[in-house]
């Protein structure tokens, strides 16, 4: 039985294969197009109602009357076959694209030919209208912005201002969510170059209505004037932005209720590099990333997943909201997961395993990202990273120990084939990183996840594997960076494999901020914190009594299996004991010599 994000990719792949980056009539819709919006049939009604009125303020009203009844109409479309296939999100943003497309064109046809009819138009009269942002990227949920550019080619007339100004009227009157702009090539290239979020929409920009030629002029010069010989610039600027809007969404990609557009390992960050792409090298569409070599075919399969599920939350949040809405608040995501077709299962509800899954596409857009910036750094356009905490400042590095290099200052292997024949090397590499504060290459990340098969039973029952494990915990001083990027790797499931369960796994209940895995982290770094004397104020006799000393191994285990046995159907706590029970022992633990009730060390941890 398919997981409904499998399902997901099977449906949606199989229907339209290309990533939706595109504008809508170049794609497939959830429903057909005339159920939507049928342009002919709405021009004909409009044209019979409005024939014989003279009075401006009642053709609008006519128009505005007819458009309504379509809009709804092609809502209530698109929402009933929604509801059929819950997880097509693609042909869903294509679908209300195509209806916004159709109002937006009424609305000026009418205002340009009956409200305002000019026969003659002067060259300085021309005028083209051109979606930008997401509406102009082909994308849009029920209730997204519509974003519209009115270009002229000089200084705007009083007929371009009546035109656009009626316009609006019926477009608001439409309920539409509407921000505009009416600018002269000039305007676009001067206002692209001072703020980068304007140069972002004009990347976007697509061609509705009026002077083509106009459009078109438009991009090539912004192509040729403002954005050729501009990466560096606009790559730093997008990056800035993409860590304030992190921080502003509260800095982790594991919050309990995270924002599907704008939070870490959202909508955005897809975005993003889809921005940074396209800017770069032009591209239509991410998938054309592949033959580029910035992703493998893997990889991209992995970026249109996390795309589409994305998508699919997003629109399923705005139908239920009735308005634009992307937190994933407590009370919405039951909704979500119900209208996604998720099922309550192996003790865990519906909910708590949509969030899994959400979770799990949060992480793999964070891996992308990394091997995006990275891609970019080996064609220069994007500058290194500086070596990481305890060596900043620092003129002598520590030197590599045999087998690894160096490539744009982060942390690889010489030889693949050399370093997989011993698998225990899959450890030793997040050991080497710690010892000297390189992060870890993306080719070396690549390599570690595509062999994860390798963290067998032998290796996982071998001395010196878990010796290397307790080190990474315990002797290294940064438990937190390890364990993140051997979660994030799927390394630490391997190793421990009771861990995989916890991986991205929320609990629904107001008594936890984070997901299973990133609490038990969090619970580590603390104790690490508290051991270098760094929270003494904040939690003084926690402090005191690790300078008094105890098992410090012990006490770094117990934080890490305290919630290992979360999420089943047993008590978490009883199923932990057990779990510590096969493992401890693993770990270089032993039996007291006088076991208590509860099963001796198991107390202690769970």
């Amino acid at each position: 039985m398919l997981t409904p994000h499998q399902e997901l990719s099977a449906l949606d792949s199989e229907q339209n294969p290309r990533l939706s980056l595109i504008p809508s009539s170049a794609g497939q819709l959830i429903c057909p197009a005339d159920d939507i919006f049928n342009a002919d049939a709405v021009s004909l009604a409009i044209d019979n109602a409005i024939a014989d009125v003279q009075d401006p303020a009642q053709i609008r009203m006519a128009v505005v009357a007819i458009l309504q009844k379509n809009q709804a109409e092609g809502r209530a479309a698109i929402e009933r076959a929604f509801s059929e296939t819950p997880l097509t999100a693609r042909r869903v943003t294509r679908a209300y694209v195509h209806l916004t497309d159709g109002l937006v064109q009424q609305v000026l046809r009418v205002a340009a030919t009956r409200l305002h009819p000019n026969p003659t138009p002067t060259e300085g009269e021309r005028m083209a209208v051109l979606a930008v942002g997401g509406y102009g990227r082909g994308e849009m949920a029920p209730f997204s912005d519509v974003d519209l550019l009115f270009l002229t080619p000089w200084k705007s007339t009083g007929w371009v201002e009546s035109v656009i100004e009626s316009s609006l009227y019926m477009l608001w009157d439409l309920k539409l969510k509407v921000g505009h702009a009416t600018r002269n090539i000039k305007d676009c290239l001067r206002l692209g170059r001072e703020d980068f979020t304007i140069r972002t929409a004009l990347l976007e920009m697509r061609h509705l209505t009026g002077n083509a030629e106009l459009s078109a002029q438009l991009k090539n010069t912004l192509r040729k004037d403002l954005f050729d010989g501009s990466l560096s610039d606009f790559i730093e600027a997008k990056l800035e932005e993409r860590v304030t809007r992190h921080k502003k969404q509260g800095g982790q990609r594991y919050m309990l209720e995270p924002n599907v557009k704008e939070g870490k390992g959202g909508l955005r960050d897809l975005q993003t590099l889809y921005w940074i792409a396209k800017y770069q090298h032009g591209v239509a569409q991410a998938e054309d990333l592949v033959a580029l070599k910035v992703f493998s075919r893997d990889e991209f399969d992995a970026f249109d997943a996390a795309e589409r599920f994305l998508w699919s939350v997003r629109c399923h949040l705005h139908a239920i909201a009735g308005r634009a809405q992307d937190v994933l608040s407590f009370d919405l995501q039951v909704q979500v997961a119900e209208r996604m077709h998720y099922a309550d299962h192996s003790g865990r509800r519906a909910v708590e395993h949509f969030m899994q899954d959400y979770f799990r596409h949060a992480t793999r857009v964070g891996e992308l990202t990394r091997i995006f910036l990275t891609a970019l750094e080996a064609s220069h356009a994007k500058s290194e990273p500086k070596i990481l905490g305890f060596l900043r400042g620092r003129s002598r590095k520590k030197k590599l120990k045999a087998g690894y290099a160096l490539k744009q200052n982060r942390l690889t292997v010489e030889n693949e084939a050399i370093f997989l024949s011993d698998k225990i090397n899959l450890l030793r590499i997040f050991e080497e990183a710690l010892r000297t504060g390189y992060l870890l290459h993306p080719d070396a990340m690549r390599m570690i996840s595509a062999n994860l098969h390798l963290i067998d039973y032998a290796m996982r029952r071998d001395r010196e594997a878990n010796g290397i494990f307790l080190d990474l915990v315990l002797k290294q001083g940064n438990p937190e960076r390890a364990l993140r990027r051997m979660n994030e790797l799927g390394v630490l499931g391997a190793f421990i494999p009771d861990f995989a369960a916890i991986v991205a796994m929320m609990q629904f209940n107001m008594y936890h901020s984070y997901t299973v895995d990133e609490h038990t982290i969090q619970v580590v770094s603390t104790l690490a914190q508290i051991e270098r004397g760094e929270l003494v104020e904040e939690l003084p006799i926690a402090s005191a009594i690790l300078k008094r000393g105890v098992n410090r191994k012990v006490l770094y285990i117990a934080c890490l299996l305290h919630d290992i046995g979360k999420g089943r159907k047993e008590d978490h706590s009883i199923l932990g004991a057990r779990i510590a029970r096969a493992l401890c022992p693993r770990l270089g633990l032993k039996k007291p010599m006088r076991p208590r009730r509860s099963n001796g060390w198991c107390a202690i941890i769970c």
